[in-house]
């Protein structure tokens, strides 16, 4: 999971966020209730910062559905207790998931320990999933050379939802834009519908919607 709490615009002006909420909540209650435990890592194993907004009523179907995403993050120890991502070992785990939110535009990006982990995890042939702006992440495995995730089918967060957000026009890049030109075959829905794509064991996700159905593909996979 990212570990910063904000993102970089143009002009260096720096907007707040994080994880988005929905996308390790609605993982983390697919995988717990499956019987799986879940281990959280960050850069240099700081505590994940949530994206206020992904808090909002708005953003979870009304009051009822805040406060359910509320009450599971106060209750998720496994964010209390992150580790580092460089000792993350590859060997401990049957899956690597990656949690969305404009917060991995700013560090997982760049990250050569987690480009590391992602690159053993798709050589090894284990459940490897990315929702949303998660996906960005893939892009510091192209940092010495081809990244090896060039050719896979995939998604991420579009250019369309980036501008219907608002941000699209503030952003020194777009995530859809730099995985294509990684190489990517990038694949899209509509605008904040569900959205998964699978290639061998790497599965992706569009949007914030998509986190449940995604959860789910993984555990189909193991």
């Amino acid at each position: 999971m990212t570990g910063a709490d904000h993102w970089t615009l143009s002009g260096n002006a720096k907007r707040h966020t994080g994880y988005w909420a929905e996308e390790f909540t609605a993982p983390y209650q697919a995988f717990t209730e499956a019987g799986f435990e879940v281990v959280v890592a960050t850069p240099g194993g700081v505590k994940p910062p949530v994206d206020l907004g992904s808090l909002a009523p708005a953003a979870n179907g009304g009051e009822k559905g805040a406060e359910e995403v509320a009450e599971i993050i106060k209750n998720a120890a496994p964010l209390d207790n992150p580790i580092a991502l460089s000792d993350a070992k590859l060997a401990d785990y049957v899956a690597v998931f990656y949690p969305g939110g404009h917060g991995p535009m700013e560090d997982l990006a760049v990250n050569k320990d987690s480009a590391a982990l992602l690159v053993e995890t798709l050589d090894s042939g284990k459940p490897l999933a990315l929702v949303c702006h998660g996906p960005a992440a893939i892009l510091a495995t192209a940092e010495n050379g081809p990244s090896p995730f060039a050719g896979y089918r995939l998604t991420a967060f579009s250019d369309a939802e980036e501008r219907l957000g608002g941000l699209a026009d503030q952003a020194k890049w777009l995530l859809e834009d730099r995985l294509i030109e990684l190489g990517a075959d990038y694949q899209c829905g509509a605008p904040f519908e569900p959205f998964v794509q699978a290639d061998r064991n790497l599965h992706t996700g569009q949007n914030p919607a998509s986190a449940a159905p995604l959860a789910a593909a993984v555990l189909d996979a193991l």
